[in-house]
């Protein structure tokens, strides 16, 4: 099977790499890429055929993959559409909705994703979404494809595509936000960078792999922790105090708000 991604970026070469480590020949993959120095490092960093022109890469492909801006998508998918006949076509664009999309390239082949940064070390987390003609060995091929670089959630409702957009599309940040305000608590009660930032992390992983690993919900393993009158209550309520958690609430429901404003916005005639 050739697969052709058309954006040779952060995402599409992190989903290249997985799908390389996880037995995809070099020779069936495919990037289109405008930019020299990045065909270029493409060729050199994971061994794949880097070029320039749309029809070079998609003709020839059972798979395209599209890994460009949300912005650049509609005038891509005008220079790509004369090369479809029939090949399945994988979207990673932010906001864009799969029946613009398939509108545009005049095909219904479409599956709409939204991985996250992870993706970059192999711990990404993937919301799919296919239109109703896509085929049962389409949509294995699209969840092959994304299970490279992590986890994979199917939905049945695009209309969801924004909530997940905004839990674990923009969630990363939303972590390192938290990351960020522990590693200045901590250098504000005296420990230096480096041990603010390893104590932090080290933390986080920790408590993840926890909560992975139990069968128990989250908030029992919350409590285990809270003692009464002990430290981590005190913590907590002042935290509940300044609203934190519904702070955070609310920021995912503004970032699923804005999703949907966008594909409005991206989609528009």
């Amino acid at each position: 099977m050739n697969i052709c991604f058309v954006g040779g970026g952060n995402m599409a070469t992190a989903m290249i790499g997985g799908m390389l480590k996880r037995g995809y020949s070099a020779k069936s993959i495919r990037v289109v890429e405008i930019n020299a120095e990045a065909r270029a490092r493409l060729h050199e960093e994971l061994g794949i055929r880097a070029v320039a022109a749309i029809h070079e890469g998609v003709e020839h492909s059972q798979v395209v993959v599209l890994a460009v801006k949300p912005q650049q998508l509609r005038e891509v998918a005008q220079e790509i559409k004369a090369g479809l006949d029939g090949q399945l076509v994988i979207s990673i664009a932010a906001g864009v909705r799969a029946q613009d999309l398939a509108r545009w390239l005049g095909t219904q082949n479409i599956v709409r994703a939204m991985p996250n940064t992870p993706a970059l070390v192999r711990s990404g987390m993937t919301g799919l979404y296919a239109l109703p003609e896509v085929e049962a060995a389409q949509r294995e091929h699209a969840q092959h494809i994304l299970a490279a670089v992590g986890h994979t959630l199917w939905l049945q409702d695009e209309a969801m595509m924004d909530a997940v957009t905004a839990i674990s599309g923009s969630g990363p940040a939303y972590v390192f936000y938290f990351i960020e305000a522990m590693q200045q608590a901590a250098q504000e009660m005296g420990f230096t960078l480096e041990e603010a930032r390893r104590l932090t992390l080290d933390t986080f992983l920790g408590a993840t792999k926890l909560a992975d690993a139990s069968t128990e919900e989250v908030s029992v393993l919350r409590a285990r922790v809270t003692s009464k009158n002990g430290t981590t209550e005190r913590a907590l309520l002042a935290m509940a105090a300044a609203q934190v958690k519904d702070g955070i609430i609310a920021g995912a429901k503004a970032a699923a708000a804005r999703s949907r404003e966008l594909g409005d916005e991206l989609g528009g005639d």
